[in-house]
């Protein structure tokens, strides 16, 4: 596995490796890496001969109040899992991102106004202008996002639509520990007593699927279920929303191709998860 730094490295590689007729299918983390990153990996493997991971922890979608300072930087060992992962040939380590005066930014709209976008008003335009760089420092064929940030899996893929961008976005569903928390780089935050509790999150979700699809009245059932998380010890609920599944119009009735939205904030962890409803 090869390690890289620079953007006319990481350029070169991938356009060689195009050159000699390979597909090239590309990853973008911000490290720390877990089962999760590992599987986005796999599906891109399954998509390309050749597969290039990049890891940056990038300021922008971060605001002042956030854990930028603070957020797991474990490079040496995300190099290992790497260098170990069969799917793995390239791993990406920009040295530099934002120039010295950089001052152009992606506003995107439409999927990327609501929910994130309420609690985070910055995150969306910090990570389309991120992706959007990476994506030109490695020019490959497919990218690959996982679906538990999936309001963001959705972004990508409008920036990529509307911007004409030449690139396939593929996705990967998420991945749970056991007993059903989407996996996460800020899990490592919670305590033990927070680690026990945060699986009702998803399983929340599970129920107001199994009561939507039954028939019972929407609204009433994400009420009851923020009313429970709190009393069961999630300091607040920022949405928990039901949605078509490509607009992320709010529904109010059930539909097919839907999905239900999730933030809830534990201790100082802000988890967020989802689940298709089909």
């Amino acid at each position: 596995m090869q390690v890289i730094t620079s953007k006319k490295q990481s350029q070169t590689l991938v356009r060689d490796w195009q050159k000699q007729g390979f597909t090239v299918g590309f990853v973008p983390t911000m490290g720390h890496l877990h089962k999760g990153h590992l599987s986005l990996l796999e599906e891109a493997r399954r998509h390309a001969d050749k597969v290039i991971v990049s890891i940056y922890v990038n300021p922008t979608q971060f605001s002042a109040d956030e854990d930028f300072d603070t957020y797991p930087r474990t490079t040496e060992q995300d190099i290992n899992s790497l260098t170990a992962s069969e799917y793995c040939d390239a791993v990406y380590l920009p040295d530099e991102m934002y120039a010295a005066g950089h001052a152009t930014m992606v506003m995107p709209d439409g999927v990327a106004s609501g929910f994130e976008a309420d609690s985070r008003p910055h995150f969306f335009t910090g990570v389309a202008t991120i992706v959007l760089k990476l994506f030109q420092h490695v020019p490959a064929d497919i990218t690959v996002f996982g679906q538990k940030d999936f309001q963001q899996l959705q972004v990508i893929r409008q920036m990529v639509s509307d911007l004409d961008l030449d690139i396939q976005v593929l996705d990967s569903p998420t991945i749970r520990a056991e007993d059903g928390l989407a996996l996460s780089s800020r899990n490592s935050y919670l305590t033990p007593q927070e680690r026990e509790l945060a699986p009702l999150l998803f399983q929340t979700l599970t129920h107001i699927r199994t009561a939507i699809t039954a028939g019972a009245p929407v609204s009433q059932q994400l009420q009851q279920a923020q009313e429970q998380l709190i009393s069961e010890g999630f300091s607040a609920c920022d949405y928990l929303a039901y949605c078509d599944r490509q607009t992320l119009s709010p529904l109010g009735m059930y539909q097919p191709d839907s999905i239900l939205l999730v933030a809830a904030q534990l201790g100082s962890v802000r988890l967020i998860d989802n689940l298709p409803v089909e």
